[in-house]
C-alpha cells in the first residue's frame, strides 16, 4: 500500500453536474412536441404534466403512413440513432451502419422516427427537467416511472405524428422492452416487432446487477438525495454514476473480450519492476474508468437510476393473468435476435419471445448474433444484426 497513485485520489473539478441537454443548449437534429395540458398517467398513480418529447426523424412519411417505423433506445441512448456527433450531439449516433439510405432499416423507404423516452435527459422530460410549479428541476420529486410510462408518452407522439400504425417498432437491450410493450399493450398499432437482446421480465439475476450501481450513487454524498443541479462543477455525484457505470459495463461484454483485449496487464508496464502499490491499475481498470467518465459528462445520475428502476420493473405479465396470456396480446410478426455471448440477457430470452408469440399462430423468427461481444454486439456488429433484420422488414 506503500505508493498510492495521484490520480485515484485527487477530486476531478471538470465533470458537470449532469450531463443533461437542456433549453438553452443547441437543438442538434431534435424535434420537439409539447403535450401541454394533456398529462401522461404513470403506472405509479402520479401524472405528469406539461411534458416534452424530444425526437428525430429520417425520410419522408408516405401518404397513407404506412412506412414509418419506430426505433426504440436502450439504457443509456437517446433520439440520436444516426447522424455525425456536432452541436447539440456529443457523440455519433448509436446506430450507424444500421439506419440510413440503402442500411437495414432504408431511410429511402421507410419514415423512422427514434424519441428520447420519459424520464430522461436528452430533451424529453424527465428529472433534471423543470417542474411545472416552480421551473426548478425535478429531481427528487420526479416519480418512479416504467416501461409501459415511455410506451403510453411514445403512443402520443406517434399520434401528433399521424402514424396510427407503425410498419414495425424495433428496439435492443431496453429498447427491445419498449417494442414488448407496445405490441402487447398497443396490438392494433403494431405491424411489426423486432426485440434484440431483451427479456420479458427482468430477472432476479438482472435486477441484482442494477441494485449494485444504484447503491454506488445512493452512497455518494454528492448525489444529495436527487438534489444536485445547482451543485458546482465537479461537486456533483459524478462518483457514484461512474462506478455505476463501470459495474454495467462489465456486464454489457463478454469474458473472452476482457481476457482477449487486457489480459492481466498492469497500466503502468514499469510498476512490476518499481514495487505494486495497492492503486496501480490493470489495464481492464483504466477501460471502465473511461466508461465512466464518458457517461458522467453526457448523461444525468437521476435518469440513470430512474430508468435503471424501470428496466428492474418490467414484467410484460405484470396485471395480465399471466406470461402466456400477456404474449397472447401479440399479434405481430415478430424477429427476437438473440446473442450467442450475451451474459445480460441469455439467448435464451429471446428463443422464449418466439416461442410465446408463435404458439399463438403469429408468424415468429429467431436470429441469433454469433459475436464474442456480449450483450452490445447489437450494437457493434452491425452486420449480423443487420442483415435479418433488413430481411424481415421487406418480407
Amino acid at each position: 500500500m506503500q505508493r498510492e497513485r495521484t490520480e485515484d485520489h485527487m477530486q476531478r473539478t471538470d465533470y458537470p453536474a449532469t450531463g443533461a441537454w437542456h433549453a438553452g443548449l443547441p437543438a442538434g437534429r431534435r424535434k420537439f412536441v409539447q403535450l401541454g395540458n394533456r398529462p401522461v398517467a404513470l403506472d405509479v398513480g402520479a401524472t405528469l404534466r406539461d411534458v416534452s418529447i424530444a425526437y428525430e426523424t429520417w425520410g419522408t412519411l408516405n401518404a397513407d403512413a404506412s412506412n414509418a417505423v419506430l426505433i426504440c433506445h436502450a439504457w443509456t441512448g437517446d433520439s440520436h440513432v444516426t447522424g455525425a456527433a456536432g452541436e447539440g450531439h456529443p457523440t455519433p449516433g448509436w446506430w450507424e451502419g444500421i439506419v440510413g439510405p440503402g442500411l437495414s432499416i432504408d431511410t429511402n423507404e421507410w419514415f423512422v422516427v427514434c424519441s428520447n423516452v420519459l424520464g430522461g435527459c436528452q430533451g424529453t422530460t424527465g428529472p433534471a427537467s423543470t417542474h411545472p410549479d416552480d421551473a426548478r428541476p425535478y429531481g427528487s420529486r420526479f416519480p418512479v416511472i416504467t416501461i409501459r410510462d415511455m410506451v403510453r408518452a411514445q403512443l402520443r407522439l406517434a399520434d401528433v405524428l399521424g402514424v396510427q400504425r407503425w410498419h414495425a417498432v424495433v428496439g435492443g437491450s431496453m429498447g427491445g422492452m419498449q417494442a414488448l410493450e407496445w405490441a402487447i399493450t398497443y396490438p392494433n398499432r403494431v405491424g411489426s416487432l423486432v426485440a434484440i437482446g431483451t427479456c420479458l421480465q427482468s430477472t432476479a439475476q438482472q435486477i441484482a446487477w442494477g441494485a449494485i450501481g444504484r447503491r454506488a450513487i445512493r452512497l455518494d454524498p454528492k448525489w444529495r438525495g436527487g438534489d444536485y443541479y445547482d451543485a458546482a462543477v465537479g461537486d456533483g455525484p459524478w462518483q457514484g454514476l461512474a462506478t455505476a457505470r463501470m459495474v454495467a459495463q462489465v456486464t454489457f461484454r463478454s469474458d473472452n473480450v476482457f481476457t482477449e483485449r487486457f489480459g492481466r496487464d498492469l497500466a503502468d508496464a514499469d510498476a512490476e519492476n518499481n514495487g505494486i502499490g495497492l492503486w496501480d491499475k490493470f489495464e481492464v481498470e483504466r477501460y471502465l474508468d473511461h466508461h465512466g467518465d464518458r457517461l458522467v459528462r453526457r448523461f444525468d445520475t437521476n435518469s440513470y437510476l430512474l430508468i435503471g428502476k424501470a428496466m428492474d420493473l418490467h414484467d410484460v405479465a405484470r396485471g395480465r393473468g399471466g406470461l402466456a396470456q400477456a404474449m397472447k396480446r401479440v399479434t405481430a410478426r415478430t424477429l427476437a435476435v438473440g446473442i450467442s455471448s450475451d451474459i445480460l440477457y441469455p439467448a435464451y430470452q429471446q428463443r422464449q419471445i418466439r416461442d410465446l408469440v408463435a404458439a399463438n399462430g403469429v408468424h415468429a423468427e429467431y436470429a441469433e448474433i454469433d459475436s464474442p461481444h456480449g450483450h452490445d454486439a447489437f450494437l457493434i456488429d452491425t452486420g449480423q444484426v443487420g442483415d435479418p433484420l433488413r430481411k424481415f422488414l421487406n418480407t
